[in-house]
């Protein structure tokens, strides 16, 4: 479990990718979070829908052109 209580994305995101290469021990990880923050929403700026992205990338996947191709795939839905 990476959160029992709120926690920063960018913290989640990283955590979510070195347990996978840990468990799966595969060549290369991406992760990426895409998440509605309600502080956003609800007070402060008060911009509705307002979404975050965050990524974390390990192994073969942090060479440029390799990364672009898994994003590219993974965007393309």
């Amino acid at each position: 479990m990476f959160a029992r209580r709120p926690q920063v994305q960018e913290r989640m995101t990283s955590q979510i990718a070195d347990a996978l290469v840990e468990i799966l021990q595969p060549a290369g990880v991406i992760v990426i979070i895409e998440c509605e923050h309600l502080c956003m929403s609800m007070r402060g700026v008060r911009k509705t829908e307002a979404r975050t992205i965050t990524s974390a990338v390990r192994g073969k996947l942090r060479d440029p052109a390799t990364r672009a191709e898994a994003i590219s795939l993974i965007t393309s839905r």
